[in-house]
């Protein structure tokens, strides 16, 4: 059996479907239904049970699995050996942030860690925060930017910077006329958030609980956007005067197009706010360029640094 073999089995747990793992694993749908194959037929058991509609694992190929991921991520921590002997700073740093962080925090970053770390290339992507969990456990990325609270097995997980919540609406809006809002007064109007699965979402909804479907009126004012939106998305809804939204104080800014349709309020009394982390494994040797990218995040001038 082989590394690559491992992680095919790995995917394929996860994903549960060959299509969407061989797309994970850069490989097409039989070659990755072939090396299944070939391993079942190795180890003479079969790992998944297979229907029309997806793919799962035997009782017995759940150990297996699990154990397949105890040697991936062994097996990146030599790598992860072997880059400790090198220059810390000039060995690619892969990281990965939340969809509602990524956009606003990296293009600040970015300059500060030319500056810091020069000759290290940067690679970047945002997802969803169980997506970014999982793969900084199988060592495809170096380090993740999340929001609290973030708690993962061998994974260190480092506070930020807090950023306060804002409400973003039409300037028309009645709203508009306050000087801030009430956390209350949000549940009288149409409140765009984001779709299910977007930890922002969640958090919204916890700083403001009236806005539980289940308590508003008529089974709640709250519309979400379609899945996998994202802040911009919301912020061109309110412009086009589809109702009112919450917004961490990074993503309020209006854009070009925007800014003379949109207006700011803060919250009234202590505002609800998101606490920002930077997290990595704890295995991970090149503590330098984590160094580097908590100067840079610290620079930056997002948010309060804590």
């Amino acid at each position: 059996m082989t590394l690559t073999e491992l992680k095919y089995i790995v995917t394929l747990a996860q994903e549960q479907h060959f299509g969407r793992a061989a797309e994970r694993c850069f490989v097409s749908q039989p070659t990755l239904s072939i090396a299944v194959k070939k391993l079942e037929e190795e180890l003479g058991v079969s790992l998944f049970e297979r229907s029309k509609s997806r793919v799962y694992p035997t009782p017995l190929g759940e150990k297996i699995i699990k154990q397949s991921q105890v040697v991936l991520e062994q097996a990146g921590a030599i790598k992860d050996i072997v880059d400790a002997g090198k220059d810390q700073l000039t060995s690619p740093m892969h990281i990965g942030a939340i969809f509602t962080i990524g956009p606003y925090l990296l293009p600040q970053i970015i300059p500060e860690l030319n500056q810091l770390a020069s000759d290290m290339p940067l690679y970047v992507e945002e997802s969803y925060t169980a997506t970014l969990r999982r793969r900084i456990r199988q060592g495809e990325l170096d380090a993740i930017v999340v929001a609290l609270p973030f708690t993962e097995a061998d994974v260190v997980t480092q506070p930020l910077y807090e950023e306060d919540f804002v409400v973003l609406m039409d300037s028309k809006h009645p709203l508009a006329e306050q000087e801030s809002i009430k956390a209350d007064q949000l549940v009288e109007h149409q409140v765009l958030l984001l779709g299910e699965g977007h930890c922002f979402r969640d958090q919204v909804i916890e700083a403001c609980p009236k806005l539980q479907p289940s308590l508003a009126d008529n089974q709640g004012k709250i519309r979400s956007a379609a899945e996998g939106s994202s802040l911009e998305t919301l912020k061109y809804m309110v412009a086009s005067g589809l109702g009112i939204t919450v917004l961490p104080r990074s993503a309020a800014t209006p854009s070009l197009l925007t800014n003379d349709l949109l207006c700011i309020r803060p919250f009234a009394g202590e505002a609800p706010k998101r606490t920002v982390a930077l997290a990595w494994r704890a295995s991970f040797p090149r503590l330098q360029a984590i160094d580097a990218l908590r100067e840079a995040i610290s620079n930056s001038g997002v948010g309060h640094n804590l």
